[in-house]
C-alpha cells in the first residue's frame, strides 16, 4: 500500500474536513491541505502537488467539486475520490465523466473511508505495476497505449480497437501532440484508394468514443491531434 500518498481534502464543512484529515493521518497518510471551495482547490493543487484528492461535490458559494475536478485535470491528472451526500442519477452521471477512483456517500463511517482509500490505492498500484513498462505511454485520465503492439488500455482493461482505429491512434501518438492533417490521415490510412471525407470523420468519431473525448482534438479544416493529459 502506498503510504507516501499526499492527500488534498476539498470539503466546505470544516468539522467534516478535520474529521477526514484526522482519519487519514491516523492511517499514516499525509494531508497537504484542506480546501473549502473551487478556488482554494486549484490553488493548493498548484502549490502542494497532491497525489490524490478527496473531493466534496456540493461546495457552498462556489463552483461544484465536479467543475473543480474538470479544471484540475487540465493542470494535472490527479486521482479523485468524490465524497458527497448526493446520489441522484444526474449528479452521478456528471461525476462519472471525470473518471473518479471512487464515490463515497455521506454520512460515512471511518471504516468506510478507510476501505475506500485502500481500494482506491490498490487500483492505482495495480495500474502502475501493469504500465510501468517502457513500452507504455500514459495518454492521460488513466488511458495507456502500448507503442510496441499498438494496444489501448483504460486502467488495466484492454479496449478493443478495429484495425483502422488502431492505425489512426498509432499515427496520432507518433505525432506527439502535433496536428496531423486530414489529407495525411486519408493517405496513411487508405494508401491504395481514395475515400470520402465522411469515412475519415466516422473513423475519428468511433475512436473518440472509445477514449475520453477530449484526448483527441479535431481542428476544423486542418486535422486532428492527440492531447496527452499527464
Amino acid at each position: 500500500m502506498m503510504i507516501n500518498e499526499k492527500f488534498l481534502i476539498v470539503e466546505d464543512e470544516t468539522i467534516v474536513a478535520l474529521d477526514i484529515k484526522k482519519s487519514l493521518e491516523n492511517l499514516g497518510y499525509h494531508v497537504v491541505a484542506c480546501a473549502t471551495n473551487y478556488d482554494e482547490a486549484l490553488k493548493f493543487v498548484k502549490e502542494k502537488d497532491p497525489s490524490i484528492i478527496l473531493m466534496d461535490i456540493n461546495l457552498k458559494n462556489s463552483k461544484s467539486g465536479i467543475e473543480a475536478a474538470i479544471d484540475i485535470q487540465k493542470i494535472k491528472n490527479i486521482p479523485i475520490i468524490y465524497i458527497t451526500a448526493y446520489s441522484d442519477e444526474i449528479t452521478i452521471k456528471k461525476a462519472v465523466k471525470t473518471n473518479p477512483l471512487a464515490y463515497l456517500l455521506k454520512p460515512f463511517k471511518r471504516e468506510e473511508l478507510k476501505t475506500t482509500i485502500y481500494l482506491a490505492l490498490h487500483k492505482i498500484n495495480s495500474s502502475y505495476e501493469l504500465f510501468k513498462n517502457e513500452d507504455f505511454i500514459h495518454l492521460g485520465l488513466n488511458y495507456y497505449y502500448n507503442i510496441k503492439d499498438e494496444t489501448l488500455f483504460y486502467e488495466n482493461l484492454r479496449i478493443k480497437l478495429s484495425i483502422k482505429e488502431r492505425a489512426l491512434l498509432s499515427i496520432l501518438v507518433e505525432a506527439k501532440g502535433n496536428i496531423v492533417s486530414f489529407n495525411s490521415l486519408e493517405y496513411l490510412l487508405w494508401p491504395d484508394y481514395p475515400v470520402s471525407k465522411g469515412a475519415l470523420r466516422t473513423l475519428i468519431y468511433r475512436l473518440r468514443t472509445k477514449l475520453e473525448y477530449k484526448l483527441i482534438e479535431t481542428i476544423p479544416s486542418l486535422g486532428c491531434k492527440i492531447n496527452t493529459l499527464t
